[in-house]
């Protein structure tokens, strides 16, 4: 057995371990430990910005694109904002020994299905560090613990993030091994993590680029909560309103436009198109948008060309691409076919429309006039994610603490035997 293997079983031991305590740790430990990881993160943060200074000074000397750089970059403001999620985090209802259901049988058995933690989970991630913080409070408001992997480009700030975490289980007096961080980018270690480490990991959670998750989708053999891409829709529709409609479609799209949230395809309704499309198009250039759209979307407003590879496309930067379309059920066929059943919008007024459309795409999350940026644990009133799933089992849309559990039937007897 190789050093990687003995350090990666020994990693999942010590996580299984930790995992049967945080099972067995009361509810109010554990929300110390989330309040004290938020105390240290805010009171590190700008040591903790220092070192990702560090990690994207590297990254920007590999020539990394500037959405990498942007979901890399953990500044002062945003490793605050990372502590608030985690306060966020502490505060939310513990979801682990919640009843969800009970009753009666005719012979008087009492049946219970009660929330229990999974246990251990592995969370692959590349360039965003503040998920090793996201991961850890959900894991430990769970009652899980978490091994972390993280990219080469934010090992630093990875490495100072988890030093606080784990600071933070000590002060509650819980295990510091509910969350580590695989010490090496070997990509073996992926590989053995996929594999479930000889039986302690119960679920993998991948995030990051398409070949990332779709490398972990295919050779996990452990369950895994994914999304493989974000290819968002916000669809104008004929009722829209026409300042809701251009507020909506220039958020959906820049707010930020390297999460998977983001709008990557505009559709308008043709009944509207002649009017709207051209504000719609001038606010999003001044936003620094570049457009590209189809035959009818280009004869109304300037644009580049599409091709077919774009409505397959996750940008993840300051493009979109645009097609009009002859109604409804016209708007829900494209998402049929291009979409990646992640998140999508309709804009209108007209109750019926959103209905039907609320009804019948079937993706993770649908809006009715609101921004597909909405795509977010913390937005949804969860404190948190660690992703956003987009499979029909177990979770779907924002992973958060309530979706790293599973549930166990607990039945009350009084002597009752089978006949």
């Amino acid at each position: 057995m190789s050093t990687l293997d003995t350090e990666m079983l020994e990693i999942g031991r010590r996580a299984r371990a930790a995992a049967d305590t945080l099972r067995l740790a009361p509810s109010e430990i554990r929300t110390a430990a989330l309040h004290a990881m938020s105390r240290r993160l805010r009171a590190n943060a700008e040591r903790i910005a220092k070192v990702n200074e560090g990690d994207v000074a590297a990254a920007q000397g590999k020539g990394l694109a500037d959405a990498q750089i942007d979901r890399l970059r953990l500044d002062t403001a945003r490793t605050l904002s990372v502590a608030d999620g985690v306060e966020g985090i502490a505060q939310q209802p513990d979801p682990a020994g919640a009843v969800t259901a009970e009753w009666t049988q005719p012979n008087g058995l009492r049946f219970q299905r009660v929330r229990t933690p999974i246990g251990v989970i592995g969370m692959i991630f590349e360039s965003r560090p503040n998920v090793a913080a996201d991961a850890g409070a959900l894991a430990i408001r769970s009652g899980n613990a978490v091994i972390l992997r993280g990219g080469s480009e934010s090992a630093g700030t990875v490495a100072a993030i988890v030093a606080e975490l784990r600071a933070a289980l000590a002060d509650a007096g819980l295990p510091q091994d509910a969350i580590q961080v695989v010490p090496t980018q070997d990509r073996a270690a992926v590989g053995m993590m996929l594999a479930g480490l000889n039986g302690a990991i119960d679920v993998i959670v991948p995030r990051g680029g398409k070949s990332l998750v779709a490398r972990v989708q295919q050779d996990a053999r452990v369950p895994v909560f994914a999304h493989l891409e974000g290819i968002c829709h916000t669809y104008v529709h004929a009722g829209a309103d026409p300042v809701k409609a251009q507020a909506i479609v220039v958020n959906a799209k820049m707010r930020r436009t390297s999460v998977c949230g983001a709008t990557e395809t505009l559709l308008i309704d043709r009944a509207i198109a002649d009017t709207l499309l051209p504000p719609i198009a001038d606010a999003l250039r001044q936003a620094g948008c570049a457009l590209r759209g189809d035959d009818i979307a280009r004869a109304i407003a300037t644009m580049d060309e599409t091709t077919e590879e774009d409505w397959h496309t996750e940008y993840l930067a300051p493009i979109l691409s645009v097609r009009v379309v002859s109604g409804v059920a016209d708007a829900i066929a494209h998402i049929a076919r291009y979409g990646s059943q992640h998140t999508e919008a309709i804009v209108t007024e007209d109750v019926a429309a959103a209905a039907r459309f609320l009804r019948e795409v079937d993706s993770a999350i649908v809006l009715h006039n609101a921004s597909t940026q909405f795509a977010d644990g913390g937005e949804f009133g969860f404190g948190g994610e660690i992703g956003i799933a987009t499979g029909r089992l177990h979770a779907r849309g924002p992973v958060g603490a309530e979706q790293l559990t599973t549930f166990k039937y607990v039945i009350h007897g009084n002597g009752q035997i089978r006949p």
